[in-house]
């Protein structure tokens, strides 16, 4: 099972209707069953199709902090591999047969991408809301390596304890408490060697 979050500002519902929108229509049908904040959008061929193998895949769609969860299922092939083998028979059999079979052939193609097709999808539709598979900017923060205590993204300096953050992280000797400089083997307060 394929799974991905977007954050931004999305619910479940706008990437269901953006799977509806793209596959409802040909030979594949789509559902959607859950409620609001948890939903699965169910493709598959629809009954009595006139070309191709019958395939069905199920996307999971869950709200999530700043996001929406998508889980892809496995896809179901056998439709689609009986179909294919059907046209290999038939081609055999005699070659003019393969010119019957293209639509079968091409739908068969169609179907087995059908999961890439669907990530390709979902992702148009979270760009279109402004989301991203990036972490959301409330969820990344800088930790202060002085007093391990976590700071909003982008911050220069801690909130507790004032230190700039990142690589210029002041030092201090263990013995005074003086701020000792990165490249400094001993305290410039107690002349302590450093270590």
């Amino acid at each position: 099972m394929d799974q991905q979050i977007y954050y931004g500002d999305l619910n479940p519902k706008d990437l269901a209707d953006a799977l509806t929108a793209q596959y409802n229509r040909g030979n594949l049908q789509t559902q959607i069953v859950g409620d609001r904040d948890n939903l699965k959008v169910q493709i598959a061929t629809r009954r009595g199709s006139v070309s191709g193998g019958q395939t069905a895949l199920t996307v999971s769609l869950k709200k999530v902090p700043d996001g929406v969860m998508v889980q892809i299922g496995s896809q179901a092939w056998l439709g689609v591999a009986a179909s294919l083998g059907q046209s290999a028979i038939a081609t055999l059999l005699n070659p003019m047969n393969l010119l019957g079979r293209l639509d079968d052939i091409a739908q068969d193609i169609e179907n087995m991408q059908l999961a890439d097709g669907v990530w390709a999808a979902l992702e148009k539709a979270a760009r279109a809301h402004g989301a991203s598979k990036q972490v959301a900017s409330r969820l990344r923060r800088m930790v202060c390596e002085y007093c391990n205590t976590a700071n909003p993204s982008g911050a220069g300096s801690c909130v507790a304890c004032g230190a700039p953050l990142g690589n210029v992280q002041p030092r201090t000797c263990p013995s005074c408490g003086f701020v000792v400089l990165r490249g400094e083997k001993n305290c410039p307060n107690c002349t302590r060697q450093i270590l």
